[in-house]
């Protein structure tokens, strides 16, 4: 729903729902018939994953509809900007197999120091106590996800910018830039690249951005802001953002000389 609306995308993910219970089968039984996960139909059909439009063409051939809803994603789906499986920023990290980030102006949120974080969240004075905390707390229990039995594959590309520009005191800015060499020394799923200040112009100073792979293969694109995240499936945009990532990596120094970096701005800092 959308101020009170039903989106196409809702209306197709009910539609699923309906025709399953009337052919009397549970979500086991078209997880089976699918060659699909139970907890994956399950999903689905909470709006907490966007539908493939295999997928479709897997239960149109299972519940024998004549191909109502991959023609339902094609021609309404489509046409509908406001997704109901917006999954948020900690969701779509923690549900992610493999995560391209890109960050111009920050070091990105996944590997923030408490300190650091903190001076972000309290910038401006503008959000209360209670905010800061709660901010806080979400985004370091965000950094659990690298630690789990099955961590994501991360490659981060940062501009050499965000490890120059002061956020807190020295102190908190050597601090992070050394605990980011050590992530990228020693965290085996995590690559870590520097675009160098000597770069000069390129595509992806225009923004900061996540390319995220979830465990079906379905690939989201997440652009953060001011008031909300806001993510994106479409094709044309996802094709957009592999562009800039591809061209941003081209400027990036490989890892080995990007810790090299992040080792001598620590050391500028202190």
């Amino acid at each position: 729903m959308t101020d009170g609306r039903m989106t196409a995308a809702a209306f197709l993910v009910a539609e699923l729902r309906r025709a399953r219970t009337r052919r009397g089968w549970s979500q086991d039984d078209l997880a089976k018939a699918v060659n699909y996960s139970a907890s994956m139909v399950s999903a689905i059909e909470l709006g907490q994953q966007p539908p493939t439009a295999k997928y479709l063409e897997l239960v149109d051939r299972a519940l024998d509809t004549g191909g109502i809803f991959g023609r339902m994603l094609t021609d309404l789906v489509a046409l509908d900007r406001a997704r109901v499986w917006q999954l948020g920023w900690r969701a779509l990290i923690e549900q992610a197999r493999a995560v391209r980030w890109y960050e111009p102006l920050y070091v990105p949120g996944l590997f923030q120091t408490e300190a650091y974080a903190r001076a972000v969240f309290e910038a401006g004075a503008l959000l209360d106590g209670p905010e800061v905390e709660r901010r806080l707390t979400d985004r370091l229990e965000t950094h659990a996800v690298l630690y789990r039995d099955q961590p994501p594959q991360v490659v981060a590309i940062l501009d050499e910018a965000a490890l120059r520009r002061q956020v807190g005191n020295r102190k908190v800015m050597g601090e992070q830039v050394a605990h980011l060499a050590r992530v990228a020394t020693e965290h085996p799923r995590v690559r870590l690249h520097l675009v160098p200040g000597t770069a000069g112009e390129y595509p992806g100073l225009a923004g900061g951005f996540v390319l995220a792979t979830l465990p079906d293969g379905v690939e989201l694109g997440c652009v953060g802001g001011q008031v909300r995240t806001q993510e994106f499936t479409e094709p044309d945009v996802l094709i957009r953002m592999r562009e800039v990532w591809e061209s941003t990596l081209g400027e990036a120094l490989p890892p080995a000389e990007s810790i090299e970096l992040m080792r001598e701005v620590a050391e500028s800092w202190n």
